[in-house]
């Protein structure tokens, strides 16, 4: 069974850092890429970033490149995302998800339909 486990979300003040982690079992973790979303209330789920396997190469929406960084461990089966520079605007639920093409974040890497298997998501909130 797939299984996501999201961690590391909590109260920071605009400005701040979080770092977040997926933890994932139940599959080959080199064969899946990773994407990051995000949901506000009343807003629509939004792409956060997606992390290929083959090279780690990560691609990121408009709102946070520059600002976030996702990265893999392959020995820990965990997927990172460096949240820097936070603003209130990125309060949300960040959930990962599997790519359901496999390994590659492809070109429509940013629909949430791309993706198989979530996890519970993990609350962020930045104060401003």
């Amino acid at each position: 069974e797939v299984r996501l486990v999201e961690s590391g979300g909590g109260l920071v003040q605009a400005g701040g850092s979080l770092r977040l982690s997926c933890a994932a079992s139940g599959f080959t973790f080199d064969d899946y890429a990773i994407g990051w979303f995000r949901q506000a209330p009343g807003k629509e789920r939004e792409a956060v970033s997606c992390i290929n396997t083959s090279d780690d190469s990560a691609y990121y929406g408009d709102s946070v490149r520059g600002r976030f960084t996702t990265s893999r461990d392959g020995a820990k089966n965990t997927v990172f995302l460096q949240m820097n520079s936070l603003k209130a605007e990125d309060s949300a639920t960040y959930y990962c998800a599997t790519r359901s093409i496999g390994g590659y974040c492809g070109r429509t890497y940013y629909y949430s339909e791309a993706y198989d298997s979530w996890g519970q998501g993990t609350q962020v909130t930045v104060s401003s």
